[in-house]
């Protein structure tokens, strides 16, 4: 993820943009929450802020040198004046906030600036909001606060009224592929994972994970069973299926595999081979896809499409899968 400014600007260039018209102005912000996915460099963009502050030889207005005492000590997490509270197991507690408050209320150790930086602000409980709600209410001289957040909709709207929010967009699926590489990841496997989570620790963790090679497997075999009959297509849900996607998340992810897998048949039918994402099953794929015609794959991926939305109404997943293999198979015309 990004660790420096270079790499910020390369993921997220607007945020970059704000930041540093911010820096070269002089013009900060007391307060900014930093909002966006799991991934995309949120936790990041706050030290290489807090760093900008406190850097004793910047290249720039903004750009850290990385290398002096304070650039050293903020990514050790060790600066006297740089503060990180995390949730203390699922919550942020009152008594964190207050430590926090009683520690800004002396004189900072080595300069006038304090920066405290709150992951997961949105895990607050509602008296550890209170209690930051008056904090960011009477905010001291060259204190800057920094919240980091996946989910903005649990913040309480009296905090959003008092920081400057910074929208985090999703990496583009091309930058994780490229990042999969870089870590060692096989480039056949790459451009599928980077489609099933824009987060490149998660996608990180499937790439190495024995239950996500199985489920890609059984998938294929669902739709190959699709192709035949419903006695197999059912044998197949139970025999495989309902075994390993048991939980609704897992089936979740087994019906984004299964609508990945109908996509690429249609962009090989259109020639579009670049945006194919199964790479390890072309040739099956390309035999697929003479077998079945452009408008049955469409009507099968609203099928899906409509299958998830039931599935997050918490249908019951055995009787959805059920449902959504007959649909599949309605007038199936494989030719």
């Amino acid at each position: 993820m990004a660790q420096s400014w270079e790499q910020l600007q390369e993921i997220q260039p607007v945020v970059l943009k704000m930041l540093k018209n911010s820096l070269n102005k002089n013009r900060l912000a007391h307060a900014y929450l930093f909002e966006g996915m799991k991934g995309t460099g949120k936790r990041e963009a706050g030290m290489l802020l807090a760093k900008s502050l406190f850097c004793l030889q910047p290249q720039d207005v903004y750009v850290p040198c990385e290398q002096c005492v304070n650039c050293k000590r903020i990514s050790a997490g060790n600066h006297p004046d740089v503060h990180m509270i995390e949730p203390d197991g699922l919550s942020i507690k009152k008594h964190q906030i207050q430590q926090l408050q009683e520690e800004f209320s002396k004189t900072g150790v080595e300069s006038k600036k304090k920066v405290y930086i709150i992951a997961g602000a949105d895990k607050m409980t509602v008296n550890a909001a209170n209690s930051l709600l008056k904090f960011l209410e009477e905010p001291h001289a060259e204190t800057t606060a920094i919240l980091l957040t996946e989910q903005l909709q649990q913040m309480l709207p009296t905090i959003l009224s008092r920081c400057q929010i910074v929208t985090f967009k999703p990496l583009s699926p091309i930058r994780v592929v490229e990042q999969l590489v870089e870590r060692g990841i096989d480039p056949l496997l790459a451009p599928l994972l980077a489609q099933m989570t824009n987060n490149l620790e998660e996608a990180l963790a499937l790439s190495g994970d024995d239950w996500f090679v199985q489920a890609r497997k059984i998938v294929l075999k669902l739709y190959e069973a699709l192709r035949k009959n419903p006695l197999e297509t059912m044998v197949a849900l139970q025999e495989s299926w309902f075994l390993h996607f048991k939980e609704k998340e897992q089936c979740d992810r087994g019906l984004d595999l299964l609508l990945l897998l109908l996509r690429d048949l249609l962009y090989i039918q259109l020639g579009k081979w670049k945006q194919v994402v199964f790479l390890n099953e072309k040739q099956r794929l390309e035999m697929f896809a003479l077998q079945s015609s452009s408008k049955r794959l469409t009507e099968q991926m609203s099928a899906v499409l409509e299958a998830k939305r039931k599935l997050h109404a918490n249908m019951n997943t055995q009787l959805l899968m059920e449902q959504l293999v007959l649909k599949m198979q309605e007038g199936s015309t494989f030719v």
